[in-house]
């Protein structure tokens, strides 16, 4: 099974043995595209070559990491088959992102279990009775 993680997050360019990355036909995120996005956003802006290479290498890190959590949530389900609702959990959960188009009923926001009244008036009295 870790043989098909592998062949996914390799297909998707993933630096490989040497530290680099894969040729850019295989990136998700290639010079020419992060250019268009950087226009985009300021259509003056020009960014270093050095600043380019460290942007496509931390995009390609994300995705490694997205797409390894989400193989290891697939893993827990006992599946074979990485699927959108694995991607999303790990992305909600670790990164609290919610991807616009492709929401379901079936992940929720988690939500931090809310302190009962007598919790907080116990907390009080400990606080109460420390700064004495």
């Amino acid at each position: 099974m870790a043989n098909s993680t592998t062949t996914a997050v390799k297909a998707i360019g993933v630096p490989g043995p040497a530290g680099r990355s894969s040729p850019e036909g295989s990136q998700v995120l290639s010079k020419k595209k992060l250019q268009d996005l950087v226009r985009e956003i300021d259509p003056n802006e020009q960014l270093d070559e050095d600043v380019e290479e460290m942007l496509l290498q931390i995009a390609d890190d994300f995705i490694e990491s997205v797409v390894t959590a989400a193989c290891q949530l697939a893993r827990h389900r006992k599946s074979n088959t990485l699927e959108v609702k694995d991607v999303q959990l790990h992305l909600e959960r670790q990164w609290n992102m919610w991807i616009p188009g492709y929401g379901s009923d079936e992940i929720r926001p988690f939500k931090k279990a809310c302190t009962t009244e007598a919790h907080k008036q116990r907390m009080a009295l400990i606080r109460k009775t420390t700064k004495k």
